[in-house]
C-alpha cells in the first residue's frame, strides 16, 4: 500500500534537477561571502522580493527570529496575530533570544484588524514597553492557508510607518498567496520592511529560507545569524536547489491549490466531517471530525492504517496539506481511503 503523506508540504523530496544542481554547485566559504551559489540565490531573492538585499538562513524559524533580533532590543514588544507561527510554533524564541514581549491580536481568518493594530501600538509611557515590530503571516497556516489581502497589509504598513515601527512578513508560504490571487509577489512585499520566505514549504527545496530587507537591516541580520550559529561554509550545495525552487517551482503551486480544493469538497460531503470551504484558498485543508465522535488523534490513527497521513490541529481538527509529491491519483486514493474510514465509523 502506497503511503499518501499529507502532513505538510515540508515532506517533499528534491527534484532530480535539484539533486543535480546540488552535486554540481560551485561553492566557497559563505561566512567570507565567497560562495557564488549562495550569492546568486540571495541576489535572485532580493530581486524577486523587491528588496535591497537578502540572506540565506537555515529555516523559516531562524529567518523570523533573526528578523526580530535585528528589529528589536530586549524589553520591547512585538505585535502579532494570536495564532501566528512566530507565536504558536517557534518555542517562545522571541522571548528566549530577543528578550521581547509578544502582544497578540485575534485575527479573522488570520488577518488582524488594522484598527486593533493601531490601538495596540504603545505610546510614550515609562510603564509600557516600546512597540518595536509588527508581524504579519501570509499565507496564514492555522487559519487554513488563507491569504491576507494586500489591502490589509497596506493598512497595517501605514500604521507602522506613522508610528515608526517596522513591519515583518512571515512569508513562509508567500508564493502560495501570490499564485492564489494572481498577483506578483511584490504586491505583498511592498508593504513590509522585512520578509522571510521558505524554500522547503511547497517549493520543493530540501532546506533553507531567505530573509530580505534593506542593506542596513541585512547587515544587522548577518551578525545575529552568526550569533545563532547560522554562519555557513560551502553552502552552495544547499543553496543551488533554492535557486531552482524560485525559478521553476512557483507556478506549479496552482496544482496544489486545485488538489486541496478537490480534497476539501470531497471531505465536506462525507457524513461526520466538516470543512469550511471558504478558507481553502491555497494548499491547506482543515477538517473538523467532532461529529464522528472521534478526537483528531483517534481519527488520524484510523486513516493512518489506511495509508493516509495528516496532523492534529486541535482536539477535533485535522490538517491536510497538498504538495508536489502528491498527484491527482494520490488525492483520489486518499479520498477513497478516508471515505472507507468514515463509513466504518458511521456503521
Amino acid at each position: 500500500m502506497k503511503r499518501i503523506d499529507l502532513r505538510s508540504d515540508t515532506v517533499t523530496k528534491p527534484t532530480e534537477a535539484m539533486r543535480r544542481a546540488m552535486y554540481e554547485a560551485e561553492v566557497g566559504d559563505d561566512v567570507y561571502g565567497e560562495d557564488p551559489t549562495v550569492n546568486r540565490l540571495e541576489e535572485l531573492a532580493a530581486e524577486i522580493l523587491c528588496k535591497e538585499a537578502a540572506m540565506f538562513v537555515t529555516s523559516g524559524t531562524q529567518g523570523n527570529q533573526v528578523a526580530i533580533l535585528a528589529h528589536t532590543r530586549p524589553g520591547e514588544e512585538i505585535i502579532l496575530e494570536a495564532e501566528s507561527h512566530i507565536f504558536y510554533y517557534e518555542a517562545a524564541a522571541a522571548s528566549a533570544f530577543a528578550g521581547v514581549q509578544t502582544r497578540t491580536i485575534p485575527g479573522k481568518r488570520g488577518a488582524m484588524d488594522p484598527s486593533d493594530v493601531a490601538k495596540a501600538v504603545r505610546g510614550k509611557d515609562i510603564h509600557q514597553p516600546r512597540t518595536a515590530m509588527i508581524a504579519i503571516e501570509n499565507t496564514h497556516n492555522r487559519a487554513g492557508g488563507t491569504v491576507i489581502p494586500v489591502s490589509n497589509m497596506q493598512a497595517i504598513y501605514n500604521i507602522g510607518r506613522e508610528a515608526n515601527v517596522p513591519v515583518h512578513l512571515d512569508g513562509a508560504r508567500l508564493f502560495h498567496a501570490a499564485i492564489a490571487t494572481g498577483q506578483d509577489v511584490k504586491a505583498f512585499t511592498q508593504y513590509v520592511d522585512s520578509v522571510q520566505i521558505c524554500l522547503s514549504k511547497g517549493l520543493g527545496a530540501p532546506v533553507g529560507s531567505l530573509l530580505a530587507g534593506t542593506k542596513e537591516f541585512i547587515e544587522r541580520a548577518r551578525v545575529w545569524r552568526k550569533r545563532l550559529g547560522g554562519g555557513l561554509r560551502q553552502a552552495g550545495v544547499i543553496a543551488a536547489p533554492g535557486i531552482l525552487a524560485l525559478t521553476e517551482m512557483v507556478d506549479r503551486l496552482a496544482e496544489d491549490h486545485e488538489a486541496a480544493k478537490t480534497l476539501a469538497h470531497a471531505l465536506a460531503n462525507m457524513k461526520g466531517l466538516t470543512v469550511d470551504l471558504q478558507t481553502v484558498e491555497t494548499n491547506i485543508v482543515i477538517v473538523d471530525v467532532s461529529e464522528t465522535g472521534k478526537t483528531a488523534e483517534e481519527f488520524l490513527s484510523l486513516i493512518e492504517r489506511e495509508g493516509v497521513l495528516g496532523v492534529s490541529f486541535g482536539e477535533t481538527q485535522v490538517r491536510f496539506v497538498t504538495h508536489k509529491d502528491v498527484d491527482r491519483n494520490d488525492i483520489r486514493t486518499a479520498i477513497e481511503r478516508i471515505h472507507r474510514v468514515v463509513q466504518a465509523i458511521n456503521c
